[in-house]
């Protein structure tokens, strides 16, 4: 995801006037909008189903790397160890 400058940032005074076209353009283009205050970012607009992508694929992340580290620290067991946990046969 590339921002494009000239069109993913406006202020609150323009987001204001037309709140629509700034949703409009979210979910057309799965790009976040900054939104500045006297100059300085304050917060960001993100459409729905990106945050929701995002939540999930950072969550996923999340779960390989804790996995891994605990590869590397020694804390694994055998998969008939882990089938006997989840009562799977």
């Amino acid at each position: 995801m590339t921002i494009k400058f000239s069109e993913d940032i406006i202020s609150l005074s323009d987001l204001k006037v037309n709140p629509g076209k700034v949703v409009s353009h979210v979910n057309e283009t799965h790009r976040p909008i900054l939104l500045t205050s006297r100059g300085r970012g304050v917060a960001v607009v993100q459409s729905l189903k990106d945050y929701e992508e995002e939540t999930e694929q950072r969550a996923f992340m999340q779960g390989v790397v804790k996995g891994l580290m605990d590869l590397e620290e020694g804390r694994e067991i055998s998969l008939s160890e882990a089938k006997k946990r989840l009562g799977l046969k």
